[in-house]
Formats: structure tokens, C-alpha cells, sequence
């Protein structure tokens, strides 16, 4: 149970600090839920009707109180919240104006109301009264809930007096309440909230009001008289009944911790009853899964049903894991591109390890002496049940540790889009559509998601067919557009260079790496800026042979050069005339890389591996970046190339 002992803990460090809390994100206080109300009702102190409204879209979301059985509710015969909810409960003139209860009282339509008003006039009876609880009941008592909303218009009812459940006329014309209906449902469907007007109480509203929160808290607290062992706090507390759902939005049932067989064989041969197997504290649970529920929709990764969250148990801010290094520390370059781009071929690597530790280290003194890191994953096995998928609990230093070798090691020169270049490693979303492609699916997506975890939280190596399957993709240029293949190609150089990274490859040209798989990458980026430069010269715009046999050459590098090799031979003839320095440049360097090879490995016909693709890569990269001392006729093509 160490999840929801760290979740508590969380919820116990948090709820003061003022700063995490004025946020869009609320993080509730127990007994309270979040409900989507759409007319508001303003009472007096006396309980007399004053006015009302349909609230505007985008700002229903409200705070209510509620119990174990409401925050849960489902079914035909759903539990009614204590104050505000349908009509169908808080009504007494519902029936009469044709509303139709829920399935489950059917046989008992007024039974909602009754039941609404019991708890409602217990709680007003109570010591734990409020001003405001009283003037709602005194309201209510009167059974003329819906006479006052028809007669402020915002119920319509036809000549029958009999509430509208469609609207049939012309829709520009349409009370407001049917445009803020969910799911185009009937307006005997809606929420109403309250406001009650007190001289001399500046806050009418009741969801915003601390001490009316309190209240209710106070009353439903003594009302529990359930004691048990909590396995939380090890102390006798007042044993949760039920557990909350809607940790993931206002709709989710799923829940972590149930039980609802007490007839079948859940509990033969081993508990008598459902707290023996778990029993834990109502107040523990609500706050625990309060502060869940304010993580998820704070700074979650969310995927369908699939939630993963990573947070300081203090509250302070951490990096994002699921993150690429661009959103997670913002520009990785403080200086303009043109003054890095001729560096040593580790001095690009050694810049950004250098960003990334001083950004990493703005983290830890912000987390101070808070150590506790806790990654958690869930995920929907059935529509009512929820599991966790993923749990780590690390010492911070730990955690930080970890993010900095997952950017460090899988870092290279990412270029998403125009306006969104930099050197780091990609997000595990990007990675899953580099792997697959237009084949990825919700659940092909989340089961890769789950694999990268492992693989950022605990330094575990990346799958090596996530590896190969990004560089299959890389090598398919066909049928992908050019900022997608631009995409997947830095994606791929990464992957390849995280999981190889004993081999200590670098983020720029290396003139001494004579192996076979990278130099005919350079040899491929040669010929393939040799067929551009010419096509730009005669005003053509179309791919190269390099990049139309790029499959191909990967397969078969040898017999596909040669290939390459003869239709490079037009284009040399159009530079000889046009752009002789430039052609004698890239032929001498064709020379080079070629008698760089080892005996024998060249004119071997085996298939390439990823390293191929950072050869390539890399001399490409020199082709865009020249020096100032470097500059020729050739620049006027690069500065096309780069655009």
C-alpha cells in the first residue's frame, strides 16, 4: 500500500502550500467532489427566491459535498449528492411539470426528493449547521423549485405545462439551457448550484465558501462510526466503505480498491468480511485519491485511458520524463546557430551535456531537501476496475540522475519541424510514431509507451526492435513527407546512439571512424548533395537517386552504390561546367571516404545497421554548416537545402 501512503502523504504537504494551489487545477478537499452544473439559484437568507441563470459554458465545473456513495454513484438508482445535483432530487414540483426520474425509481418517483431532503434536514438540524444550509432548506421545503425556473424562463415547458425535453423550433431561438447540455439531453437533466445572499457575507457562492465546506466535512465525519485497522497508518481509524473513482475525468467509474460480491467466494476460507482484505481509513482514502486526481490533471502523460505521473511527495516542481529536451529545458543553444556551428566533432555533444547539467541543476536545488521521487502508471482494466501498470518510488538525486543520462545518451540533432530544431533526445510519443507510422494505434502507442518507461526511470536499455524498427522507417523515404522523414531520421540516430553507446559515437562528423556501415553513409549524403546541387542549377525539384534508392541501399550497399554511382554521372557533367570548384570538392571527398574502408569492406553486399544513418547524418550536417572561410559559389545552394 506504499502508493497510496505516498499519495497521502502528498495531499498532507500540499494542501497548504498556497502557491500549488491558486492554479486551474483544485485540489479537493475530502468529502467534496467536482460536479458540471449548469443553472445557478440565488436565494436570501430567508430562503426566498431572488433570481437564477444558465452559466455559460466553460464555467460549470463546481465544488460540491458529497458522500462515499455519491462520489461513486452509478447505476439506475444513483445516491444523490447533500446540496446541490438534478432537479429530480432538490424538486418537489418536478413530477408535477412531467420530469422523468431515473430507471431505478420508477416504481417510487418521489423517492429522490424524500431522500435529498432527509440528509439535507439532518444536516441543517445538526451542530455543524450553516447559515446558508438552512436558507437552502427552508427554499426547498416550499416544492417550487421548477415553478421559478419556468417562470425566469430557464426551463421551457409546452402548452401542457410540461417541461420541453427537445427543442423543435428554430435554433437560433432556443433557450439557453439546451445549448449546454451534454449529449443534447433533456433540461430536466441539470445541475443546479447555489448562491444565497447574506448582508455582510461577501462570498454568496457556496462552492467557494471554506467555512460551509467545513461544515459539511464535520457532519459526514461523525456520522462514521465504522473503526477498523487503516494499512496505511498501521493506527484504528474510521474505515473507508467506499473508495472514490473520477480520477481521470468527471466520467471515469474506474476505481483502484472495490468490493461488491459478498455472496459469491471472494471472502470464503480467507476474510469474513471486505476490510480484512483492505481496510483502509476513510479520511486516508479520500485524501490520497484527492491528490491523485489533482496530479493526473496537473502534469500527467495522458494517453486514453492511460495515465502516468511523476511527482515530488513535497510538491516541488521536477522535470517531466515524458518530456523531449526541447519542452522539458526550452532552447538547448543560449548563442546564435552560426556561432556553434564549426566546433570539435565532440563539441557539440559537450555543449549540450554541459545546458542539460546546468538545467538539471536549477531542479535540485529547487527540490532542496525534499528526496522523495514517485512515478506511477495506471491504466483501465475493465470499465469499473483500474490498475497500476508501473510504480517506482527513488531518492531524488536518483531521479535526476537518470533523466540526465536518458537526454545525454539519447540526444542528437532533432529536427521536428521549422521552427523546432534543436540537439536532445525525443519525447517516448515521438518514438512510437517513428517506430510505427500510420499503424499506430491508442493501444500500440500505450503498450510503448509502458516499454520506454523502464527504459528513463531505471536506465534499462531500449528495446532493440523499437531501434531497428525506427531506422527501417528512416530508410523508407517513400511515401513520407519531408518533415516527417526529417523527423524520424533524428529520431532514429538517437535511438541507434543511446543503445550503442559504448561505441561512444558523436553528434558531429567524425573524420576518424573508418567503419563500414558509417562511411557508406557518408558516401550516400555525398552523392545525394552532389544530384541536389546540380537539380537546383537547372531549376528541377525532385527527389535524388539517393534518396529514391535509400531502402534499397541499406539492403544492398554495394550493387546500390554502383547504381548511384553511374547517375551521378549526367549531374557531374552540368557542375564541370557550372560549378567546377564544387564538383572537384565533392569528388575529392568521395575519394577519401572511399579509401578509408578496410580491405574487402566495401565491395561487401551485406545489409547496413542504424550506424549507417548517423553517417550519413552527420555529413549532411557539415554540407549545411560551412565556415565563413569555407564559403564558395556553393552557398547560395546550402541556403536552399537548409530552407
Amino acid at each position: 500500500m506504499s502508493w497510496i501512503q505516498k499519495l497521502y502523504e502528498t495531499y498532507e504537504q500540499c494542501a497548504g502550500q498556497n502557491e500549488l494551489l491558486n492554479t486551474q487545477f483544485l485540489l479537493e478537499p475530502i468529502c467534496h467532489t467536482s460536479q458540471q452544473a449548469h443553472v445557478e439559484v440565488t436565494i436570501d437568507q430567508k430562503g426566498i427566491f431572488l433570481r437564477a441563470n444558465v452559466i455559460p459554458k466553460g464555467q460549470g465545473v463546481t465544488l460540491v459535498p458529497c458522500t462515499e456513495a455519491s462520489a461513486g454513484r452509478a447505476g439506475s438508482k444513483p445516491i444523490n449528492h447533500p446540496l446541490c445535483d438534478k432537479l429530480q432530487y432538490l424538486a418537489g414540483d418536478f413530477l408535477k411539470f412531467g420530469g422523468v426520474v431515473t430507471s431505478g425509481f420508477a416504481n417510487e418517483p418521489t423517492e429522490p426528493h424524500k431522500i435529498y431532503l432527509s440528509l439535507l434536514s439532518d444536516w441543517a438540524n445538526s451542530s455543524f449547521t450553516h447559515p446558508k444550509i438552512i436558507a437552502i432548506q427552508v427554499y426547498l421545503q416550499k416544492g417550487h423549485l421548477v415553478s421559478d425556473l419556468v417562470r425566469e424562463g430557464i426551463l421551457p415547458i409546452d402548452g401542457k405545462s410540461q417541461l420541453l425535453a427537445k427543442w423543435g423550433g428554430d435554433k437560433k431561438e432556443a433557450p439557453a439551457i439546451f445549448s449546454i447540455m451534454p449529449n443534447s439531453n433533456s433540461p430536466d437533466g441539470a445541475v443546479i448550484r447555489w448562491r444565497v445572499e447574506i448582508p455582510g457575507d461577501p462570498l454568496p457562492e457556496t462552492w467557494k465558501d471554506q467555512d460551509l465546506m467545513n461544515a459539511w466535512i464535520g457532519f459526514y465525519s461523525s456520522q462514521k462510526d465504522n473503526q477498523g485497522l487503516c494499512l496505511v497508518t498501521g493506527e484504528i481509524l474510521n474505515l473507508a466503505e467506499q473508495h472514490p473513482a473520477k480520477l481521470r475525468h468527471g466520467a471515469d467509474k474506474a476505481k483502484f480498491i472495490s468490493s461488491n460480491d459478498t455472496s459469491g467466494f471472494t471472502f470464503r476460507g480467507r476474510f469474513i468480511d471486505a476490510d480484512q482484505a483492505c481496510g483502509v481509513g476513510f479520511e486516508v482514502t479520500q485524501k490520497a485519491h484527492n491528490a491523485l486526481r489533482w496530479l493526473i490533471a496537473r502534469q500527467a502523460y495522458r494517453n486514453g485511458d492511460q495515465a502516468i505521473v511523476a511527482w515530488a511527495v513535497s510538491g516541488k516542481k521536477i522535470p517531466d520524463p515524458f518530456a523531449n529536451s526541447f519542452d522539458l529545458f526550452g532552447t538547448v543553444s543560449e548563442e546564435p546557430e552560426a556561432k556553434q556551428v564549426h566546433v570539435g566533432p565532440s563539441d557539440a555533444g559537450q555543449a549540450f551535456s554541459q545546458r542539460l547539467a546546468k538545467k538539471l541543476a536549477g531542479y535540485r536545488v529547487e527540490i532542496g531537501s525534499a528526496k522523495e521521487i514517485v512515478v506511477l502508471g495506471l491504466d483501465t482494466a475493465t470499465p469499473g476496475r483500474m490498475a497500476i501498470t508501473y510504480y517506482r518510488e527513488l531518492d531524488h538525486s536518483e531521479f535526476l540522475n537518470r533523466i540526465e543520462a536518458w537526454h545525454k545518451e539519447y540526444a542528437w540533432h532533432q529536427n521536428y519541424s521549422k521552427d523546432m530544431k534543436f540537439i536532445g533526445a525525443p519525447a517516448p510519443k515521438d518514438i512510437a510514431e517513428a517506430a510505427f507510422g500510420r499503424r499506430l494505434d491508442e493501444k500500440l502507442r500505450k503498450a510503448t509507451v509502458e516499454r520506454l518507461l523502464p527504459c528513463i526511470i531505471d536506465g534499462q536499455k531500449i528495446p532493440l526492435d523499437l531501434v531497428e524498427s525506427t531506422v527501417r522507417r528512416a530508410c523508407n523515404r517513400v511515401g513520407l513527407e519531408h518533415w516527417e522523414w526529417e523527423k524520424y531520421l533524428g529520431i532514429s540516430c538517437a535511438l541507434f546512439r543511446g543503445y550503442h553507446k559504448e561505441r561512444g559515437y558523436q553528434m558531429a562528423l567524425e573524420l576518424n571512424r573508418t567503419s563500414r556501415d558509417y562511411l557508406y553513409g557518408r558516401l550516400l549524403a555525398i552523392a545525394e548533395n552532389i544530384e541536389d546541387r546540380a537539380l537546383y542549377l537547372g531549376g528541377e525539384r525532385r527527389d535524388t537517386s539517393a534518396a529514391k534508392l535509400m531502402q534499397r541501399f541499406a539492403d544492398h550497399p554495394f550493387s546500390t552504390w554502383k547504381t548511384i554511382e553511374l547517375s551521378l554521372n549526367p549531374y557531374k557533367a552540368r557542375l564541370r561546367t557550372k560549378r567546377p570548384a564544387f564538383l572537384a570538392t565533392m569528388e575529392n571527398q568521395l575519394d577519401e571516404v572511399v579509401n578509408l574502408f578496410q580491405t574487402n569492406d566495401f565491395m561487401e553486399d551485406r545489409k547496413l545497421s542504424g550506424e549507417f544513418l548517423l553517417g550519413y547524418h552527420c555529413q549532411r550536417q557539415t554540407f549545411r554548416t560551412k565556415p565563413e572561410t569555407e564559403q564558395d559559389e556553393s552557398i547560395e545552394a546550402i541556403a536552399v537545402e537548409t530552407n
